[in-house]
């Protein structure tokens, strides 16, 4: 049987931040708390299936994971060039369209990695 005290200490540590940080944190608490466990749990099983001997699967990226981060960076870029020239100037500009392809050089890079 796996040790369980990690997650119940992490738990436990989400629980006290709550009650100090007040019902304004609690999503994101959650949300943290949520994110150790699956990668506790994804943890968990990468073990059980290489003691078995069960290599993971990797799935092919078709590369339509990156058609919804395009399409968002359209959309958001076209109103972005206009407030940035506007108010801004060339320097605005450049930052917000440097700021669109960082994150979509970061994205298309983590989904190269997870596919």
């Amino acid at each position: 049987m796996p040790d369980t005290r990690p997650i119940r200490e992490e738990l436990q540590a989400t629980l006290d931040a709550r009650r100090d940080l007040g019902p304004d944190y609690e999503a994101a608490l959650v949300e943290s708390f949520a994110e150790r466990l699956e990668a506790t749990i994804a943890a968990r099983i990468h073990t059980e299936l290489q003691l078995r001997g069960a290599a993971p699967q990797k799935t092919k990226s078709s590369g339509a994971a990156m058609i919804p981060i395009a399409l968002g960076s359209m959309g958001i870029g076209i109103p972005l060039t206009a407030i940035a020239a506007g108010n801004a100037g060339l320097v605005g500009l450049t930052i917000s369209w440097i700021a669109i392809v960082a994150i979509n050089v970061a994205a298309a890079g983590a989904i190269i990695r997870r596919g």
